[in-house]
């Protein structure tokens, strides 16, 4: 549809046209573009890094979680959980830690049902510990942030920078062609090319971990529900079964 533009695109790339633009910049337009270039490198590894590492977290979380469905005492996952290493799993020792301090233990054995006051605490305990996990996970991510919101300005003024310095040129020469203009006009739309090269896969990136860090919360909320619940259920039995003692 377009010969004339797609054409000339591999005649850039083959004639270092890139190169050509960043060398016909001046000093400013030179340090954006590096700017830019370490910032696109910083984005990137963040970015790989924080998919694998909640992609990790999230399969320990279901792994640890399928586990404790499997245990019919709620207080038999400690020493797994220790060794899970997983959101799960802190929000689940944070239950425990609770817990000990509610001295369950009876002189005879065992261990007596929690008062409602007590799973309460309980809850708000799991709760605090899904919040701080929510930290953790999104640690670093506003450097995502910035860089969606902050390398398009940042390129944007190197262009204006970059086009203003041609224009100066430009009336310094006193001869209005395209020789004049086009070194300085392509070395100033540079910057804006690359801040794009940053903020778009920034965008997407920080999107999609964001969507990944909001079904890890939905997941933990669920476990903390699901925690509680069964230690409901087990006060629940104990009082039918103090019931039951009485008749």
């Amino acid at each position: 549809m377009f010969p004339g533009v797609f054409s000339s695109v591999p005649p850039l790339l083959a004639s270092g046209g890139i190169a050509y633009a960043f060398r016909e910049s001046d000093i400013v337009g030179q340090v954006i573009c590096i700017i830019l270039f370490i910032a696109s490198v910083i984005v990137w590894f963040i970015m790989g890094e924080k998919l694998f590492s909640l992609h990790t977290a999230m399969k320990k979380s279901q792994a640890f979680l399928r586990a404790f469905r499997e245990k019919r005492n709620p207080l038999g996952m400690k020493d797994k959980a220790q060794e899970s290493n997983s959101p799960a799993a802190a929000v689940y020792l944070a239950a425990c830690e609770r817990i000990e301090s509610f001295h369950l233990e009876l002189p005879g054995g065992g261990r007596r049902a929690m008062s409602d006051d007590e799973l309460d605490v309980m809850r708000s305990a799991m709760n605090q510990a899904v919040e701080d996990q929510l930290v953790i996970l999104a640690k670093r991510t506003m450097i995502l942030s910035t860089a969606v919101s902050g390398s398009p300005y940042l390129g944007l003024f190197g262009t204006v920078w970059g086009i203003t310095v041609a224009f100066t040129k430009l009336a310094q020469a006193g001869k209005a062609d395209v020789q004049t203009l086009a070194p300085g006009v392509s070395g100033a739309l540079l910057t804006t090319v690359i801040a794009l090269l940053v903020a778009l896969p920034s965008m997407v990136g920080s999107n999609f971990i964001s969507g990944m860090i909001n079904d890890i919360t939905v997941h933990l909320d669920n476990f903390v529900e699901e925690v509680y619940a069964k230690f409901k259920i087990e006060q629940l039995d104990s009082y039918r079964a103090a019931a039951g003692d009485r008749e």
